[in-house]
């Protein structure tokens, strides 16, 4: 079975972008995993599809380089924004369903192949920081921790070992360190299901953005760097959760192509 497929990337997390709505591809992870594959297929940190819905714009489902359907991605939320803008579904607004709910999102601006995009996040309960860090759940779980000298930090280590610890059982968690640097939130991620160190994450600036705030009670938004680039979280801080929470950066379409499956 030959399949169409595009590729894009939101701050070097990058994805294989499937639209089903007309053809469903057979979900078997072995297949999922080795177009991800970046020796033997195509390479990517995981792989969308984008199918029809009945409330909204369309329907987004996340798979993981393992091959297994995962929680919401943010940056991929931003790239299959763009991906339905390309396919002429969308203007500049849509609404879209996930694992986690609805989203909503507004391409703020294109610039060739590279759309910025405001992706509204789901409610965030407020957590606290214990001694190791915080643990914050924004569509996909994530734990955090400061670090001094990030740059100098063994994340494909590190973050395995806190990844699999037993206190985020049974699934695991997704890791990230983090270092104030000028205003700036740099973070370094560990994503689960991809088992290595990504170039960004975005329901892990996402949580990052929010431990910061809790720690230093500020409101948004909050600026951030990712090894991928720049990203910036808006949200309004309650006494018991965070609303109107929104990831604001680039999605790039890199190419389109076919392969055999």
């Amino acid at each position: 079975m030959r399949i169409e497929f595009e590729k894009y990337h939101g701050t070097g997390n990058d994805f294989i972008m499937l639209d089903i709505r007309n053809h469903a591809i057979q979900e078997s992870p072995d297949i999922i995993a080795q177009l991800c594959d970046r020796h033997f297929g195509i390479g990517a940190d995981g792989l969308i599809m984008l199918d029809n819905a009945t409330k909204s714009d369309f329907s987004m489902r996340y798979f993981n380089a393992d091959g297994h359907e995962s929680s919401m991605c943010g940056n991929g939320g931003r790239c299959i924004t763009a991906f339905a803008k390309r396919l002429g579904m969308i203007n500049k607004e849509c609404i879209f369903e996930a694992i986690d709910g609805t989203h909503r999102a507004v391409i703020l601006s294109q610039t060739g192949n590279v759309y910025e995009v405001r992706l509204q996040m789901a409610d965030v309960e407020v957590s606290g920081w214990k001694e190791g860090g915080i643990f914050l759940d924004t569509g996909s779980p994530h734990f955090i921790q400061l670090r001094e000298g990030i740059e100098n930090t063994d994340v494909a280590n590190e973050g395995r070992k806190l990844r699999n610890d037993p206190m985020f059982s049974p699934g695991g968690a997704n890791v990230n360190f983090i270092e104030e640097k000028d205003g700036i939130l740099h973070i370094r991620t560990y994503e689960r299901g991809v088992e290595a160190e990504t170039l960004s994450c975005g329901t892990g600036v996402t949580a990052a953005a929010l431990a910061w705030a809790i720690r230093h009670n500020l409101e948004g938004p909050v600026y951030l760097q990712s090894p991928g680039g720049p990203l910036k979280v808006h949200f309004n801080k309650g006494d018991e959760h965070f609303s109107d929470i929104f990831l604001e950066g680039p999605a790039t379409y890199v190419y389109s192509g076919e392969i055999e499956i």
